[in-house]
């Protein structure tokens, strides 16, 4: 199988998935293809199911993609400064993997959005981490020898991509965040092809 790096993600409004794409071309850039895939919602109640395939957007993601991904970025809006709970109760899902050792040693990175510039983006960063981290991937972050960096207005944190989308949603990506999306992607790249010994 061709390596790829994993952009697995939930998205409710849409910056979300606009920062995957920009992850994405972050990949290729950095000479990996990038499998970009979401989660269903989950309902309250236990006996709804979501369609097998959405009716737009990303393909749902299975235990497969995330098992032969070289790389992760993964995405989340944030949910009282916590991941959203379709993301959450994937990753919850994935304790077969972890016993397996599937995903020991892979970089993975992380990114959020939120409607304000203090809506929570680090501590949902960071939550976004643990998981990976108990399965003992290498995160990768954003250095500071990105200049966007030191000079955004809006989102961007040396944890991972982010996005300040404003409290109705109707804020695009600013150049900085488009640029810093860019650079995570293709470090994921980078760093997965340097592991596999193809840089």
């Amino acid at each position: 199988m061709e390596p790829y790096v994993l952009v697995l993600y939930y998205s409710r409004t849409g910056s979300i998935a606009r920062l995957a794409r920009q992850i994405a071309m972050g990949c290729e850039k950095g000479g990996l293809p990038a499998r970009l895939r979401t989660v269903p919602p989950v309902s309250a109640v236990s006996e709804a199911t979501a369609p097998a395939v959405p009716e737009e957007g990303a393909p749902y993601c299975t235990l497969d993609d995330l098992a032969g991904c070289s790389a992760l970025a993964l995405g989340s809006p944030t949910r009282f400064g916590n991941m959203a709970a379709p993301l959450k109760y994937f990753l919850d899902q994935t304790s077969e993997l972890w016993m397996q050792g599937t995903l020991i040693g892979k970089p993975a990175g992380v990114f959020t959005s939120t409607s304000s510039l203090h809506g929570g983006q680090e501590s949902t960063l960071l939550t976004m981490m643990m998981p990976l981290l108990h399965h003992g991937m290498l995160i990768t972050g954003i250095p500071y020898s990105e200049k966007g960096l030191l000079d955004t207005t809006g989102g961007g944190t040396p944890y991972g991509a982010s996005h300040a989308a404003g409290i109705n949603n109707d804020t695009t990506l600013t150049d900085t965040e488009t640029t810093l999306a860019r650079a995570l992607g293709e470090r994921l790249a980078r760093t997965a092809r340097q592991l596999a010994g193809r840089a």
